[in-house]
């Protein structure tokens, strides 16, 4: 193991930050390392699309399964191993996340819910498809010198990635009465958590970066999400500290400096409260396999 986890980008692959690939009845078995850099984050979109078969990845220890007509994604950060796949025909798209517009890296980034495949009807699959190959075509004509330059592939990767926002937030939102105040104060909070986590530990200071008061702010949290806003804090904490005691060889205490934690012991009691077990337990369950 290292002492971090590698984090790959599309430098390299494409000029114009977008690599897409068709799928056609493929097989990826764990021999086969074609899709796998092993366990790594990337710094980019990853979408995929089956029209048909069955696909299965380990993310952020959850196991993701789809099959048949399906779309789900990939945020960037997550770690992950390589794609397994059982006659698969479909699409794999990849995209740095500064060319998707604001509105539409929100529906992804700042979602109250775990993120899960979607199973999509006929309707949307033939959408996809065609804005798919299309998009493809484009790419591979821009190579070439084509006048339609970059400018059409954004507008189809904004058409396609769009489409995705669109069925994940009508999945999403189907228990949720409009998209209220109260709604979008915790996708704000949600995503604000994710990118300062290791700095900012209490919910005062959430509050005070979102200009409310704390007392607003815990309550919309927990009306929304039935958990604390300090519940939120510490998942972010544990998620990041599972994956550095797993795929890393830093101790117990260089985790604990590395997520903004001076007191190591501090730290270890926490997460023994959350996980309900050590760190360094966790770690040697992780190693002997359970």
């Amino acid at each position: 193991m290292k002492q971090t986890i590698p984090t790959y980008d599309l430098s390299g692959i494409t000029r114009h930050g977008i690599l897409i690939e068709r799928i056609e009845k493929r097989t990826i078995s764990t021999e086969d390392n074609l899709f796998d850099k092993g366990i790594h984050r990337d710094s980019h979109y990853i979408f995929t699309f089956l029209e048909s078969g069955k696909a299965k990845m380990m993310v952020d220890f959850k196991m993701i399964e789809a099959r048949d007509k399906a779309v789900f994604f990939l945020l960037p950060g997550q770690v992950h191993e390589g794609i397994l796949m059982e006659k698969v025909t479909g699409w794999f798209i990849a995209v740095k996340a500064d060319l998707l517009p604001d509105s539409v890296r929100s529906v992804f980034e700042e979602t109250i819910v775990d993120i899960q495949p979607i199973s999509i009807d006929k309707n949307w699959t033939e959408k996809l498809s065609t804005c798919a190959a299309m998009l493809q075509m484009s790419c591979k004509e821009e190579m070439l010198g084509s006048k339609e330059g970059f400018l059409v592939i954004r507008s189809l990767m904004n058409a396609f990635t769009g489409m995705y926002a669109m069925i994940f937030s009508g999945e999403n939102n189907s228990g949720v009465s409009g998209e209220n105040r109260a709604v979008q104060l915790v996708r704000k909070f949600r995503i604000l958590v994710r990118k300062e986590f290791k700095t900012m530990k209490s919910p005062s200071s959430y509050a005070e970066a979102l200009n409310i008061s704390r007392g607003y702010l815990t309550d919309v949290i927990r009306e929304v999400t039935g958990r604390s806003a300090q519940y939120w804090i510490h998942q972010e904490v544990l998620i990041e500290a599972k994956r550095l005691l797993s795929f890393t060889q830093l101790s117990v205490k260089e985790i604990s400096y590395e997520l903004g934690y001076s007191d190591y012991a501090y730290f270890s009691r926490l997460f023994s409260k959350i996980e309900g077990c050590p760190p360094s337990e966790f770690r040697n369950k992780k190693e002997n396999g359970e």
